[in-house]
């Protein structure tokens, strides 16, 4: 029975992941699909290998927040993972139905958190990994605006005098290399997160030792990154057009320079919060990283009621996600 537990976990994890790849990975291409630099199969293809080599080569430092930062593994079961990624499933699915990007990170960490809640209690939580999701909304909220806004400006300044057919021939091969960096730090960041839960699975159902887990040298297996990267990739295969078309067709009207600054400002913000563990939303990160290159032009360039569907969106993801968390676990505790 504790076998069978596990093995449906693992396959609520994957879920969960194919719906981030539904949700969230399709932020890494959605600009480069619809300036029309790269056609929908060939984004996928780059956002995948892109993803995954940005997962391989950067550590698991985010993955390792996620799973021994957010909530005491001394304390939870796989009811908790499992409930927490139900969360997941039924909310995000239902934001991907309307086309609305949801952030992951933020439906992974606050379902957690209702699942520990309910089983536990607040001895549950850890403030350290807790100051570290705060910090990442500040850097997806604050960074990415301003990060998009800023290259923008950069652009501006020093293409000012340059013909416009130029400019949109140079930046159409420029952002190739930007949707890219994008794929790759997202990879950095957010592929990290399922993986982190994963192994997190594995311990709670024995197959990896609670003390080599907590162990800092300890190094999370391969298979287990390749798995959720490929249960992610099909994710946005089959279903990421929606989000594609709300980002890159919806909020603001791109060509491929402001496509490129958003894509750059908001992979510069990821990479420097992947290299000190903090979790952040690639969905928060790209999305106002958009806003801040379409305000350039002008405020009312942005689509603003668009945005305030996102954005609700957003903001009742934590909420939503860490009740439907909660009230599982407390369901389930009640037949055991």
């Amino acid at each position: 029975m504790e076998n069978l537990g596990l093995i449906i976990v693992i396959i609520f994890i994957l879920w969960a992941e194919f719906v981030n790849g539904w949700t969230d990975a399709p932020n890494a291409i959605a600009t480069c699909v619809s300036t029309r630099v790269l056609s929908p199969g060939q984004a996928v293809i780059m956002a995948a290998v892109f993803n995954l080599a940005g997962v391989l080569l950067a550590g698991t430092s985010v993955a390792m927040t996620i799973g021994k930062g957010i909530v005491d593994p001394s304390v939870i079961d796989l009811t908790t993972i499992a409930a927490a990624m139900l969360g997941i499933i039924i909310f995000s699915s239902a934001a991907w139905y309307f086309g609305l990007p949801t952030s992951e990170s933020h439906a992974l960490v606050s379902g957690l958190a209702g699942a520990g809640l309910a089983k536990a209690g607040t001895s549950a939580l850890l403030a350290a990994g807790w100051k570290k999701v705060l910090t990442g909304l500040g850097f997806s909220t604050f960074l990415g605006f301003f990060g998009g806004l800023f290259i923008m400006l950069l652009v501006y300044k020093f293409f000012k005098n340059v013909h416009l057919r130029k400019t949109r021939r140079i930046f159409s091969k420029l952002q190739i290399f930007s949707s890219a960096f994008m794929a790759f730090s997202h990879g950095t960041n957010d592929g990290q997160k399922f993986i982190g839960v994963f192994a997190l699975a594995l311990v709670l159902g024995g197959v990896i030792p609670m003390e080599a887990f907590q162990d800092k040298s300890f190094q999370i297996p391969l298979w287990i990154i390749l798995i959720c990267a490929i249960a992610m990739g099909i994710g946005t295969a089959v279903g990421g057009w929606r989000i594609i078309r709300t980002m890159g067709f919806k909020i603001t009207k791109l060509e491929p320079v402001h496509g490129f600054s958003a894509e750059t400002g908001a992979a510069i913000t990821i990479e420097l919060a992947s290299r000190l563990g903090i979790p952040l939303s690639t969905t928060h990160t790209i999305n106002t990283s958009i806003m801040g290159v379409g305000s350039t032009r002008r405020l009312s360039a942005v689509r603003w009621g668009v945005t305030a569907q996102i954005v609700t969106a957003w903001l009742l993801t934590f909420p939503v996600c860490g009740l439907i968390a909660f009230l599982v676990t407390k369901i389930v505790m009640l037949f055991q």
